[in-house]
């Protein structure tokens, strides 16, 4: 395996991510990224497209059995190194990767609601419990967040702490079905909520 060109997509809507890659999709022999992320890729090109694992081993297992010669693409949401795949990568095939970001979900919700990210903490819920006693004692957090710690159980963080927080939420971000709703944390609905970022911030 030669070199990993990461490519940071954007959101989802392929304006927010970096343009001119065309001359590294003809360089390269695969590229690899979820059904989501090819969807990106110019007709001519989608016969590269590699959906990887999901499992970190079996992801390394199938980079490392590519031939020295070969070169490969790997398309990320966002900014692959605001929690994307691109500090794994990079500390993996350290000298053979190459990151190229794109605009990251957070930086996206934060100009649509207009919330400076100068003092801003970046966090996860992503396969782990947050640290809410901290989260809940700073005035502005962005969090990336999965289906078991998701928008309706941060809110309730604050509430359960007597805390006057704002949650803005943003979900499917940059698609067509594009939903963000601002409210206090005690209003945030119990519900299923599509691909989402989430801010948490005091109420002033």
């Amino acid at each position: 395996m030669g070199m990993i060109y990461v490519i940071g997509i954007g959101p989802g809507d392929t304006r927010y991510g970096l343009l001119g890659h065309e001359n590294l999709f003809k360089k390269a022999d695969y590229i690899i990224g979820s059904d989501r992320h090819l969807e990106i890729l110019p007709e001519e090109y989608a016969h590269k497209g590699v959906v990887p694992p999901k499992k970190l081993l079996a992801l390394e297992e199938l980079l490392r059995s590519y031939d020295e010669d070969k070169t490969l693409v790997y398309l990320a949401s966002g900014d692959p190194l605001i929690y994307g795949l691109g500090k794994w990568l990079s500390e993996k095939f350290k000298g053979q990767v190459e990151i190229m970001p794109g605009v990251s979900a957070m930086q996206y919700l934060a100009s649509k609601a207009f919330i400076p990210m100068n003092d801003a903490y970046l966090t996860s819920s992503h396969a782990k419990i947050p640290n809410f006693d901290l989260i809940m004692s700073l005035s502005k957090v962005f969090m990336v967040t999965d289906d078991h710690v998701g928008p309706y159980q941060i809110a309730q963080e604050a509430v359960q702490r007597g805390l006057n927080k704002r949650v803005i939420i943003g979900e499917n971000l940059s698609y067509d079905d594009e939903k963000i709703t601002s409210c206090l944390a005690q209003d945030v609905e119990d519900r299923e909520y599509k691909m989402n970022v989430v801010v948490i911030m005091d109420e002033r």
